[in-house]
């Protein structure tokens, strides 16, 4: 449950973000969009860090090793330092070079290069926070983690509605104030998981063992598929906006709206999700198979109970939800239908994301992965680009296709966990 209050109020920050930006008009939403999804890619890598912190410390605790716990958390800071602050300086030099790669717009892109550039700045706090999360997270201790993140929600609000429209005294900024707000937001929430990690877990090992570095790269290939996995799902995000972008700038501001109103409405699922993964990990600590096998069962049935409820919800109101994000009519006609289709598939969509988390407990991160991979580089991506900009179908066409891909992707993911070939993992 506080996984999910978490996730509830994420859902609340991306609407007001693109509630507040939406009012600069379509180009702006085009220039958060591309740099949202951009930035997704380029901190996709070290967002997978969490995977093996998670999967580590859930099976340390099931085997009652809690002076152990935090060691795993221990490794993955000390990998977000050592991986985040190369990477982030070599991409904050590379941005304005290649941006006009994702867009041919003038307009999206001098709005653009500045957003991003200031959003790849967060990469090391990225990386540090999803260790925590990963860590609060299989040691049952997840109110820490919803208290940090209201308390970072709360200041990336109040700092939009102060460098976006220049409040306070401060510069009016637009949509790189959009963009420094949550890159501040995020080095905050970084220092305050270090002080609840200082005084809930120093007895379980925080920054006092240094990983063996036999340790350090067992945690590395456990999150390496994980990471891949990652990128290759951010890098088709951002194929994804650029097949749009042959399109249109408006399809671009509506794809913006939609992947955030797909985000905010799986992201309680994506609670669920973690916590399978949590007690899948717990229960192969205690060489419990047949208990990991039901959690991972519950964990989905629960989430295509929600996703049911939340496609009866969203299918009668989708015109006036959309209604307040996009001002332009015509763009909001563009983006109703789209939503309509996604909105009938989202119980298989969160059913699979379920399941899929509950094999990276069990520790069969490669199998994860490479239903991803496939899922989306080899059928929905291909033919998004032919049902779009080549047939012409375009924004409606491709979102039919996202539809298949994302109910095929959870029938495997439902036939993978049934198959069981993830038992008898060792971590």
């Amino acid at each position: 449950m506080p996984i999910m209050g978490g996730m509830m109020s994420q859902n609340i920050l991306n609407l007001v973000d693109i509630g507040m930006v939406g009012h600069l008009g379509d180009t702006a939403l085009a220039a958060t969009g591309i740099g949202s999804f951009t930035n997704y890619l380029a901190i996709s890598f070290i967002i997978g860090l969490s995977a093996g912190v998670q999967a580590l410390a859930a099976r340390r605790l099931g085997e009652e090793r809690h002076d152990e716990t935090a060691v795993p958390l221990n490794g993955g800071l000390l990998l977000a330092l050592i991986i985040g602050v190369p990477l982030c300086a070599v991409l904050y030099l590379a941005i304005p070079a290649t941006y006009s790669f994702l867009s041919d717009d003038p307009a999206v892109i001098e709005q653009g290069v500045p957003y991003l550039q200031v959003r790849i700045l967060s990469m090391v706090a990225v990386g540090m926070n999803f260790s925590f999360r990963g860590y609060w997270s299989a040691i049952h201790m997840t109110g820490v983690y919803l208290r940090t993140l209201l308390i970072m929600h709360a200041c990336n609000i109040f700092l939009n509605w102060v460098l976006i429209f220049g409040h306070l005294g401060a510069p009016e900024m637009g949509v790189l104030g959009a963009g420094l707000a949550t890159t501040i937001s995020l080095y905050i929430g970084t220092g305050l998981y270090f002080f609840f990690a200082y005084r809930h877990a120093r007895d379980k090992g925080f920054l006092n063992r240094v990983p063996s570095r036999s340790t350090l790269w067992q945690q590395l290939r456990l999150s390496l598929p994980a990471s891949i996995q990652q990128v290759f799902f951010s890098a088709g995000l951002v194929t994804l906006m650029w097949i749009v972008s042959q399109i249109g700038t408006a399809e671009v501001a509506a794809v913006n709206v939609l992947m955030t109103f797909h985000i905010t409405a799986i992201l309680p699922a994506f609670g669920l999700a973690l916590a399978a993964t949590t007690l899948v990990g717990n229960a192969l600590g205690r060489g419990d198979t047949e208990d990991a096998v039901l959690w991972g069962w519950n964990a989905a049935a629960i989430s295509l109970v929600y996703g049911v409820l939340l496609s009866l919800l969203l299918i009668p109101f989708a015109d006036p939800l959309l209604g307040v994000f996009l001002t332009n009519p015509e763009t909001r006609q563009l983006a109703y239908w789209p939503m309509i289709l996604w909105a009938l598939v989202i119980g298989f969509d969160t059913t699979g994301m379920v399941l899929m988390n509950a094999l990276i407990g069990a520790g069969d991160t490669r199998r994860s992965m490479w239903i991803s991979v496939i899922a989306q580089w080899v059928f929905f991506l291909p033919f998004a680009f032919i049902a779009g900009p080549v047939l012409g179908f375009g924004l409606l066409g491709i979102w039919l296709v996202n539809s298949v891909y994302r109910s095929g992707q959870a029938v495997v993911c439902i036939q993978s966990w049934a198959a069981r070939r993830w038992i008898g993992i060792k971590l």
